[in-house]
């Protein structure tokens, strides 16, 4: 488990189960957000059409691991 200061959680706007690409240096490390699918539906680039139906499909897949 990684613990961010909230402040820097709120910046980033992450919350507990955010998904995380952690690169490692030498002497540093750099945390990057990944955006689930429906921050990048709403906020990305739009690159595919995608139905509401896939949508929550997609959303029933998150809960379920959240849940486990």
């Amino acid at each position: 488990m990684l613990v961010i200061p909230k402040r820097m959680a709120e910046l980033l706007s992450l919350s507990e189960g955010s998904m995380v690409k952690i690169t490692a240096f030498k002497d540093r490390m750099i945390i990057e957000p990944i955006p689930d699918a429906v921050w990048l539906s709403i906020h990305g680039e739009k690159v595919t059409r995608i139905t509401l139906e896939e949508l929550e499909g997609e959303s029933i897949e998150r809960q379920k691991e959240y849940g486990e």
